[in-house]
């Protein structure tokens, strides 16, 4: 069975805690053990050192305490266990005060309760920093330093049950369910970014000049434009009165214009085509910028806006953003992987589909195409109109058989002329798009209309000023319509033949020369690097969640926890010198160094048969007997508790827990309380994986920045590893109520400093759902000397001071259980000699007992007989 008490992977700032007994730290030389521990960080610059010893050995290991005082000034408080004979202590120079004490255990007053089960709580609590400096305090206010503890601790805790669910729910809010790949937009993302998912222009571009004149896409760009410009102004003239009466289209070439603006509008397509094959990779150099040129389009140099150093800060603002948003870390790969796909450069080979939707061979043959031109309306119509106004004019007297019939001429006359001013014909005839005005209904409905308007008049005999009146608005009615048609006419024509498509094509058509020219071109490496960054980011996230769900499984119990060991720790990783070595995230600086672990040379052992009872006690043996073998209790307790439950390979047992609620004894001056787990217990475990995660992040954009396809994830996985180990840790010494061991990051700037500043932590009660009252009402109580448990046996009682002044008492409490809306009225008169402890799950009270003088005797080594 594992002997071990010391904490399995002290939190930083914690004293250094090692285990000289013969039997202590898995047999393992206490010399190792001391330079384990000498080499252990101690970051607040303060060494101290908690000693775990035989009381017969103290003096033979003299030069061992002064050795952990061989690196500067040290402090020391030693856990004397058991007695040499019962009446005194015989302490080295080096376990004197103010710079040590010793605390003696001569034995315990709970029969049955193995000798670890008192001392792995004990540890704990003076292994806290603060508790550790007010105990050395009073033992250098007590005779010889030496003094026996009485102790009454409270522990609040979680349930197996609660802690396992509270740690599967913060490993899930962490990596989260596996999420399709969606799509991304530019209001999605931050400015840098955004100029890469829409098809816009940088202001700073947008009076550039993509296609000059003097290029050979500009020459045919302003080509197709003189000629489109040509056919409208053409077109301005003739469709007006003096297009038909007077000709002023006469010299106007609209079907020439057209064709010409056709011809040179392919020829635009065509150059346009060229340039964008001839730069059509997806990473175009400096010779396809060469091509460009030669081919008429002018790059500029990359804008302000965005350049290739401002990608990858971008990107980390981004995964910050959406991680702080509270997406798991799959979540926000997939939105990383939805970026990396919009922002892969094709190249502009890609963009000829779009050139021929826009511009194809089909738009081109209907541009050019020749429309026939029609007016006059429907043939009845012009019919029955043209002889109505010949009619009018016809019933003149006498003269009416003139006049008719010439309304009707007239009629003809002009439809005669509108189809020899059409638009659609050359002034050569080479292009004649055919046409028809209806000039013969006009005329035959003029002359059989006046014939009869000249009969009705001769009938009637109307005055003179009446058929002249009818006469002027035949002739009017006849002009006026007959512009009506021609302007119809040439409208209609123009709409149907659309010159003016053209410019809208060319619009179109520019429109996409200028995002290919700033996307493919002179965005290229920019896109290709956010690409590949945002894509590497986003598996290194997707590697990262699969080790947090590899590595952060449920909770298994053990196969074998010794006494007092609670099942469910997480284990240290393997390295070469385990010891007393407390942990820092600043260790991760480099990441070639190996991280140091305390104790765990000894895996815990499977559960056998318990040992058979020794023969003969000696008169020293009890519970903190220095002995390897254990009792039949201590060996029943452990079978009892580990028999039910299945090991597990990847979090074995934690020595510096508490017993759990099950058969393994618990001392009588330990109070264990244990909860369902608090309202903020999940999303404060969530909150310290994030913040580490972000941390871990913060090292790999230099990588992303310099060469993203070489980012390795090994080395992030580790880091994940002993990120979720060391949150575990905390959930199981403290519920998670100490801040995780940040130090140093707000220097890094503000995204890593926001995740990292995890200080305002929740109070204890909505961690572990246990309200603090009772170590209020304990810290509140009268000083009675009978309230705590003295750690002797009865039979050591006639060594211990009788003089009440002489004790000296400390009271602590973890700083988690005042904090909180309801601490205020709970914590309300407390004394002022609280310790407030910034770590650990226990707080009470313990009253250090000062021995008779003639108890303790300090020596030297060689007074001893020691070498």
């Amino acid at each position: 069975m594992s002997a071990r008490v010391l904490p399995e992977r002290p939190l930083p700032g914690h004293a250094v805690c090692l285990d000289l007994r013969a039997a202590g730290d898995g047999g393992r030389d206490p010399g190792a053990a001391v330079r384990a521990a000498l080499d252990a960080p101690q970051p607040d610059g303060r060494r101290r050192f908690l000693v775990v010893d035989e009381a017969d050995r103290l003096v033979a290991h003299q030069l061992l305490y002064e050795r952990l005082s061989s690196y500067g000034p040290a402090h020391v408080v030693c856990l004397a266990v058991g007695t040499e004979d019962g009446r005194t202590l015989r302490r080295t120079l080096a376990l004197r005060p103010p710079a040590a004490g010793v605390l003696w255990l001569l034995g315990a007053p709970d029969d049955g309760v193995p000798a670890e089960s008192v001392l792995r709580p004990l540890v704990d609590v003076l292994s806290t920093p603060e508790v550790y400096d007010a105990v050395l305090r009073a033992l250098g206010e007590v005779v010889h330093g030496v003094a026996v503890p009485a102790a009454r601790v409270l522990e609040h805790d979680l349930t197996d049950e609660a802690r396992a669910r509270a740690w599967r729910q913060a490993v899930e809010g962490l990596a989260g369910p596996d999420v399709p790949v969606g799509t991304v937009s530019a209001d999605q993302v931050p400015g840098s970014l955004a100029l890469l998912l829409d098809d816009g222009v940088p202001n700073s571009l947008s009076g550039h000049h993509w296609l000059p004149p003097g290029g050979r896409a500009g020459a045919r760009l302003a080509a197709c434009e003189e000629a489109v410009g040509d056919a409208v102004e053409g077109y301005r003239r003739v469709r007006g009165p003096a297009g038909l009466l007077a000709g002023a289209g006469r010299d106007a070439d609209l079907p020439g214009d057209v064709e010409r603006a056709a011809e040179e509008l392919g020829r635009f397509r065509a150059a346009v085509a060229d340039a964008f094959g001839v730069a059509g990779g997806a990473r175009p150099t400096a010779e396809h910028r060469s091509l460009l040129r030669d081919r008429g389009v002018e790059l500029p140099e990359l804008p302000r806006e965005i350049t290739r150093t401002g990608i990858v800060p971008a990107l980390r603002d981004h995964t910050h953003d959406l991680i702080g948003k509270g997406l798991p870390l799959r979540s926000v790969a997939a939105r990383l992987s939805a970026l990396s796909a919009r922002t892969a450069p094709v190249g502009s080979a890609a963009r000829l589909a779009r050139l021929d939707a826009l511009c194809g061979p089909e738009r081109l043959r209907r541009l050019n195409a020749r429309h026939p031109f029609t007016a006059g309306g429907p043939r009845p119509a012009a019919f029955a109109v043209t002889g109505l106004l010949a009619l009018l004019a016809g019933v003149w007297p006498v003269l009416g058989w003139v006049l008719g019939p010439a309304v009707g001429v007239l009629a003809a006359g002009l439809a005669r002329l509108m189809l020899r001013r059409r638009p659609n014909r050359s002034p050569d005839g080479r292009i004649d798009g055919g046409g028809a005005t209806g000039a013969a209904p006009r005329l035959l409905g003029g002359v059989l209309g006046g014939l009869a308007g000249a009969l009705l008049g001769r009938f009637l005999e109307p005055p003179a000023w009446a058929g002249a009146v009818g006469l002027a608005v035949s002739v009017t009615a006849v002009v006026l319509l007959a512009l009506r048609d021609w302007t119809r006419a040439v409208d209609d024509w123009w709409a149907r033949a659309d010159p003016e498509e053209a410019w809208r094509i060319l619009r179109e058509v520019h429109a996409l020369v200028v995002t290919t020219a700033v996307h493919d071109w002179l965005f290229a490496e920019v896109r290709h690097h956010c690409s590949a960054g945002a894509g590497a980011v986003a598996r290194l996230l997707r590697v990262l969640a699969e080790t947090a769900d590899a590595h952060g499984g449920a909770y298994a119990r053990p196969s074998a926890t010794a006494p007092g060991d609670r099942p469910g720790a997480p284990p240290p990783p393997a390295g070469p010198d385990t010891g007393t070595a407390s942990w820092s995230w600043e260790d991760w600086g480099d990441g070639g160094e190996e991280d140091l672990w305390s104790d765990t040379d000894d895996d815990p052992p499977a559960p056998g048969p318990p040992d058979p009872p020794p023969a003969a006690p000696s008169a020293s043996s009890g519970p903190f007997t220095p002995s390897g073998s254990s009792t039949p209790s201590t060996s029943s307790a452990s079978s009892a508790s580990s028999a039910p439950f299945p090991s597990g390979p990847d979090f074995p047992s934690g020595p510096d827990a508490g017993v759990r609620a099950g058969p393994a004894p618990v001392p009588a001056w330990l109070e264990r309380r244990y909860g369902d787990g608090g309202p903020a217990l999940v999303d404060t475990l969530v909150g310290d994986l994030v913040a580490g995660t972000v941390l871990i992040l913060d090292r790999c954009w230099a990588g992303i920045e310099h060469d993203p396809a070489a980012v390795a994830a090994a080395g992030h996985e580790e880091r994940l590893a002993e990120l979720l180990a060391e949150t575990r840790l905390r959930l199981e010494r403290d519920v998670a109520a100490s801040p995780p061991p940040y130090e140093g990051l707000h220097a890094r700037g503000a995204p890593v400093a926001a995740f990292a500043d995890r200080a305002d932590r929740p109070d204890a009660a909505r961690l572990t759902g246990v309200a603090p009252d009772a170590v209020a009402r304990l810290l509140l109580a009268e000083d009675d000397p009978g309230r705590t448990v003295v750690l002797c046996g009865p039979e050591h009682l006639r060594l211990l001071s009788h003089d009440p002044a002489a004790a000296r008492q400390v009271r602590f409490v973890p700083e988690a259980m005042r904090r909180g809306a309801a601490g205020d009225d709970v914590w309300r008169g407390t004394p002022e000699d609280v310790v407030w402890t910034g770590a650990g799950r226990h707080a009470g009270v313990l009253r250090l007992v000062p021995l008779r003088a003639d108890v303790v005797h300090t020596v030297r080594a060689e007074e001893a007989g020691e070498p």
